[in-house]
């Protein structure tokens, strides 16, 4: 590999122009080299209708990142590491365990790297609360996950799909920070999704959940939120009381606000990247999506209305 380590991306939709296209250039030893896209181009770089073109035309490539929605992203992540790519994967890294496992399998026969990107997980205030949160004795967790599907995803009929994971979409970034800050495991107890009668993925889920203390966490995601959004993680010990806010950004302690370095999400997660690829490992997590394939496989499905946008 050259100092640079020459990125592909696949899939030109709001994330990847709002989110991967500015953390690529800040991140010191990445560059973007190519696009893969039916729907956009990048400027200032080469642009192809689809993964296996890119391939093709562009032998120099050292890695792929991921971004098209999850229904779509086993094929093309599979033939990015066959070819002998390293393989980012935007989250949820899949749209079900199975592949998932298949592609790490695949990274290992390769000897490429694969990373499952939980972007929440690098929010500012994650890591302090996990500092927090360890040693204590925690008495109970409430995950408060809502907003507006038509602001945050107008058009985009793939996340009402079969795959395509409903309110899971956001409300996996909430289990993704749950596992990374509470140092044990975490089974779903049970689960209700509300399903629009004229979509495949759910609306709205309340979920029960414990760690393996039996300590219980109540999730409620919901994607009918309108005004002011909520991405809350509220954390109850013996000695005090934790609240995550606006998705893992704001922290604050017994009700006082407390400092966090500035948000640098997906930054972080490059730099990550690059420094797995150098090193010669991967770095795969699928805790988040076994919850919620557990919901799935576990959980009361209730119709509700259909969903106009």
């Amino acid at each position: 590999m050259s100092s640079a380590l020459k990125i592909g991306l696949v899939g030109f939709g709001k994330i990847a122009r709002d989110q991967h296209l500015p953390a690529i250039a800040r991140t010191e030893g990445a560059e973007l080299v190519a696009v893969a896209s039916r729907h956009g181009e990048a400027p200032g770089v080469r642009n192809y209708k689809d993964v296996e073109a890119m391939l093709a035309a562009e032998p120099g490539l050292d890695a792929v990142a991921m971004c098209q929605p999850p229904q779509f992203r086993y094929e093309a992540a599979r033939d990015a590491l066959a070819a002998g790519k390293h393989v980012f994967l935007e989250k949820p890294p899949g749209a079900t365990v199975a592949e998932v496992e298949a592609l790490i399998a695949l990274a290992q026969v390769k000897g490429v790297t694969l990373f499952a990107s939980w972007h929440s997980r690098y929010a500012a205030a994650v890591a302090p609360a996990r500092d927090w949160i360890a040693g204590r004795a925690i008495r109970k967790m409430q995950i408060t996950w809502k907003e507006d599907v038509r602001h945050w995803h107008p058009g985009q009929t793939w996340i009402w799909q079969a795959g395509g994971f409903g309110v899971f979409d956001p409300g996996i970034n909430a289990l993704s920070i749950l596992t990374a800050i509470v140092g044990e495991p975490i089974r779903l107890c049970a689960a209700e999704l509300e399903v629009p009668a004229n979509c495949q993925a759910p609306i709205a889920a309340q979920l029960a959940l414990k760690t393996a203390a039996e300590v219980p966490i109540a999730a409620e995601f919901d994607f009918r939120q309108t005004g002011p959004q909520s991405w809350d993680i509220r954390v109850e010990a013996d000695d005090g009381e934790l609240l995550l806010s606006e998705g893992g950004n704001k922290l604050s302690i017994d009700g006082a606000a407390q400092p966090v370095p500035a948000e640098c999400e997906y930054p972080a997660m490059y730099r990550h990247f690059v420094d797995l690829v150098r090193a010669g490992r991967s770095d795969v997590d699928l805790r988040p999506l076994r919850l919620v394939a557990d919901a799935f496989l576990c959980g009361r499905f209730q119709p509700t209305d259909p969903f106009v946008e």
